[in-house]
C-alpha cells in the first residue's frame, strides 16, 4: 500500500471466476417460482433461458457491461468460465470458437486481462445415458478431442497478447466422465495451463459422484491425477473433512465465489480447513449477481465468521493482517490462479472517501478491505491493447 496526500495505491484486484453473460440475468432470477421452491437448480433453469438465446454480438455486448462494472471497481484481471460454445441445437459455428473470441474481445475493450477458460462438458448428470439437453446441448462436444482442438486453436491465436491466457475448465463431475479427467489433466501439464473446475458446490452432486464412482468429487480428481500447483477448485463448498488436505498437498487453489454462493444458497465453505491444510485462496465473481470485489473479498472471513461463531478468524502470514491476507487473496492469488505472475498494476482509493472518514492513517487498509466499496475506486482511462489476433 502507498500513500499520497489524495489516493490510496494498491495492487489490482482479480476476479479469478465469471461467468459474463450471466450479467444479462441481474433481476431476473429474484421472485420465488411457480413451484415455490428455489434454489440452485431452480435458478440454474432461468440461467439455461439466458444462456439459450445468445448470439456472438449479444455475449459480446453482456460481457462488456459486465467487465467494464468490473473494471470500474478495481479489477484488472478476469477468469472467464466460457462455456457457451455452439449454436442453438448444439451443432459449432463456422468459426467454433467465435463467442470465446467475442468475451475474449470484450475483455480487452474493457481494459482487463483476462484467462478464457475453455470449459469440457459432455453429458447433463453422472452416469450412462444422461445426454445433453435443452440449452446443454450449446455447451457441449461430441468428443474430448473436438474439446482440446478448440483449446489449441485459442492457445495459437492469443499466443502473442500478453493480456490474454487461455487454459482448459472440465465443468465439473456431473459435466465431465471421469474418463476424461486423467486426459484432461494430462493435456494441461503438458502445456503448463490452467485448470479450473466447478468442486463440490452442491451436496447432489456429489451424492452422484459417489454413486457413479465411489468417490467424491476431490477424492477422485486426486485419484485421477488432476490436483496440482496449476488446479483451481471453485467453490469448494461441501468438503468431507479430509479433502482440503487433498488439495492442499497439491498445493491446488480453492476460489470461493460469497456474493454467488449466498445468492444462490450454496452454503459456506470451511475457509479455516482450506487455509490450514495449504490450499490457496482466491475470489471470484461468479454471476455477476453484483459486481463488489470488496464484499467478494471480505466475504471469505465474514462467512467464515458466521460459520464458526467467532471474530477475525483470519491470519496473515509472517505477521500480516487480515486485511493484508485478504488482499493478497482477491489481488495476487487470483491473478496467479488465471496464470499471471502479479496483479497486473495497481489501483487508486480515494482518500477522500467517505466510507474512510475519520479512518486512522494506520488502519487504512483495514477500513478499505472491511467498509469499502467500487465506490472508493478512482476510475482510470482502459489502456489500448497490443497484440489482437491475427483477422479471421
Amino acid at each position: 500500500m502507498r500513500l499520497t496526500a489524495r489516493a490510496i495505491e494498491l495492487p489490482a484486484l482479480a476476479s479469478a471466476h465469471s461467468h459474463a453473460f450471466q450479467r444479462g440475468m441481474r433481476g431476473e432470477a429474484q421472485r420465488p417460482g411457480p413451484s415455490g421452491a428455489d434454489d440452485f437448480w431452480s435458478w440454474r433453469s432461468a440461467m439455461y433461458a439466458l444462456a439459450e438465446s445468445l448470439t456472438p454480438e449479444s455475449i459480446h455486448a453482456i460481457s462488456k457491461v459486465a467487465y467494464r462494472e468490473l473494471r470500474a471497481a478495481g479489477v484488472r484481471t478476469v477468469g472467464e468460465f466460457h462455456y457457451v460454445h455452439h449454436q442453438p441445437g448444439g451443432a459449432p459455428y463456422a468459426d467454433r470458437t467465435v463467442l470465446a473470441d467475442a468475451v475474449i474481445e470484450a475483455a480487452r475493450e474493457a481494459g482487463l486481462r483476462i484467462a478464457l477458460l475453455r470449459v469440457v462438458y459432455a453429458r447433463a448428470g453422472a452416469g450412462a445415458g444422461q445426454a445433453p439437453e435443452g440449452a446443454q446441448r450449446r455447451f457441449s462436444d461430441a468428443s474430448l478431442d473436438a474439446a482440446l482442438a478448440d483449446v489449441e486453436a485459442l492457445r495459437a491465436r492469443y499466443a502473442g497478447c500478453e493480456d490474454v491466457r487461455v487454459g482448459v475448465a472440465p465443468h465439473s463431475v456431473r459435466a465431465v466422465p471421469p474418463a476424461w479427467l486423467g486426459e484432461i489433466a494430462r493435456y494441461a501439464a503438458e502445456r503448463g495451463l490452467m485448470v479450473h473446475m466447478h468442486v463440490a458446490e452442491q451436496p447432489a452432486e456429489i451424492e452422484a459422484c459417489l454413486a457413479e464412482t465411489g468417490r467424491r468429487p476431490v477424492e477422485l480428481l486426486a485419484e485421477r491425477g488432476v490436483l496440482g500447483e496449476r488446479f483451481v477448485a471453485v467453490h469448494a463448498t461441501h468438503l468431507a473433512p479430509h479433502e482440503p488436505a487433498l488439495l492442499g498437498a497439491a498445493r491446488a487453489f480453492a476460489c470461493l465465489c460469497p456474493t454467488t454462493e449466498r445468492d444462490l444458497g450454496d452454503g459456506l465453505p470451511d475457509v479455516g480447513a482450506l487455509r490450514a491444510a495449504g490450499a490457496r485462496l482466491c475470489v471470484g465473481i461468479d454471476s455477476h449477481v453484483i459486481t463488489d470485489p470488496f464484499e467478494d473479498m471480505r466475504g471469505v472471513e465474514l462467512g467464515e465468521r458466521l460459520r464458526t461463531g467467532r471474530r477475525v478468524t483470519l491470519r496473515g502470514e509472517a505477521g500480516a493482517t487480515p486485511a493484508e491476507a485478504l488482499w493478497e487473496i482477491g489481488s495476487q492469488r487470483g491473478a496467479e490462479a488465471c496464470g499471471f505472475a502479479d496483479p497486473g498494476g495497481s489501483i487508486s482509493v480515494r482518500r477522500d472517501a467517505p466510507a474512510l472518514a475519520m479512518v486512522r492513517e494506520e488502519r487504512l487498509l483495514d477500513a478499505v478491505v472491511y467498509s469499502g466499496s467500487p465506490a472508493i475506486v478512482e476510475e482510470s482511462p482502459a489502456p489500448r491493447r497490443a497484440g489482437a489476433p491475427p483477422a479471421q
